[in-house]
């Protein structure tokens, strides 16, 4: 399963290239009129004072999840200031740091208060997701080691591809918590993620010339 989806991965990096790196050289010193996703509202609004508000098992599941999620797309951005070529996805890059680095600490203050565990950072770096037992969108080790290999336009179009997939296994992540959660603050950003991140996704693919 790992080989064949590689395999799967590289076919569609490849059969993007052409079309992504003519579309991010066209627009690549102009910021434009991109998508803007602020930093999710509960993640400045909320924080770990509310001990005594009700929680449940998914809650914990969410925030536990969602923080080694949220680190690895932090990673992946961070290349992005010295490898991209585009202006545009440095900008993104940029985005998505400001939004997710504040959620990560507003969630791990829910876990503090809550007594629960919180993920150490870097303590989940890639996982195989082929056979479904990793998280939703997550890279593996060589997925992210090809990446820091990439430069210029070749990087724009993998980080692209790449951030695509994780925005969709976050966006599906906060889907459960919004169904299945309890504890306000967290359902009030999962909801923020699933809007921040799905405008994030169309923005990637006007990007990659898939729009």
């Amino acid at each position: 399963m790992r080989t064949t989806r590689t395999l799967i991965r590289r076919a569609a990096l490849v059969a993007v290239a052409a079309t992504a790196a003519l579309t991010l050289a066209a627009c690549g010193g102009d910021n434009g009129d991109s998508a803007s996703s602020a930093p999710a509202s509960a993640s400045s609004t909320t924080g770990a004072g509310s001990t005594a508000a009700a929680h449940n098992a998914q809650d914990v599941t969410f925030a536990q999840g969602m923080i080694p999620h949220h680190q690895q797309a932090l990673a992946m951005a961070g290349l992005a200031a010295d490898r991209a070529s585009s202006a545009r996805v440095k900008d993104l890059a940029a985005r998505i740091e400001k939004a997710q680095d504040p959620e990560i600490r507003t969630m791990s203050g829910w876990l503090t208060s809550w007594g629960e565990d919180v993920p150490a950072s870097g303590s989940m770096p890639g996982m195989d997701h082929s056979d479904g037992s990793g998280m939703a969108g997550m890279m593996d080790d060589k997925d992210m080691a090809e990446l820091k290999k990439m430069s210029g336009t070749d990087f724009d179009t993998m980080f692209l591809t790449m951030m695509v997939e994780h925005h969709k296994g976050a966006v599906t992540m906060a889907g459960t918590e919004k169904d299945k959660g309890e504890y306000g603050p967290a359902t009030a950003m999962a909801d923020d993620v699933v809007t921040a991140q799905t405008a994030e996704i169309a923005e990637m693919n006007k990007l990659l010339g898939k729009s």
